[in-house]
């Protein structure tokens, strides 16, 4: 008999406006478990004020320009990705680039395979999309995550600055090519289309 993991038991869905007071709340805490202990509290808690409320939730799902995708296990989120398109810097020279904005794992979900399952969704919504590259940035500080990403096909091709509050930090920015959809069928093999 086997048991089930806890990444079985989660399903990766699109963000709606009703989760948006969850994704804040999320949100806030694994970037303060994550990123908090070396932080001034003025700083962090400027950041958290920035970026991480109810409003600015579901302004970030209902853009267009955004997708917000949760890994959730029951109502719980466990995880989350946001792809969004724009402007990339010039370190970036893949084609068709996108952005994963932020991507969390909650860490009971850490090392389960989530988090593979949960980036793969994010190149998938970048390929509906027309990308042909990801990207995103990783702070210098955090091995973990740089070698996730890596496992992932991220390389590193630059460094920027993150603002949290009044600290500047080094991030890296990474990324990875996707791979170029399929050719659409030309009819010249035979099948036919009904």
């Amino acid at each position: 008999m086997s048991a089930v993991t806890p990444a079985a038991r989660v399903r990766i869905r699109v963000a709606a406006a009703a989760d948006a007071a969850a994704l804040a709340d999320f949100g806030a805490r694994t970037f303060a478990e994550t990123f908090g202990p070396p932080l001034l509290p003025r700083d962090l808690e400027q950041h958290l004020a920035e970026q991480y409320s109810p409003a600015l939730q579901a302004a970030e799902i209902a853009d267009p320009a955004c997708t917000v995708l949760l890994a959730v296990d029951g109502e719980r989120i466990a995880g989350y990705g946001v792809v969004r398109a724009g402007t990339a810097p010039a370190c970036v020279t893949g084609p068709a680039p996108i952005e994963v904005r932020r991507f969390y794992v909650d860490r009971p979900w850490q090392g389960t395979g989530l988090a593979a399952a949960l980036m793969q969704a994010c190149a998938q919504d970048a390929l509906r999309r027309g990308a042909g590259t990801l990207w995103l940035t990783s702070y210098t500080r955090n091995p973990r995550a740089r070698r996730f990403y890596e496992r992932m096909g991220f390389s590193v091709v630059g460094e920027t600055t993150f603002m949290v509050g009044a600290d500047a930090q080094v991030d890296y920015v990474l990324e990875c090519g996707l791979p170029a959809p399929a050719p659409a069928p030309t009819g010249g093999t035979g099948a036919r289309a009904r």
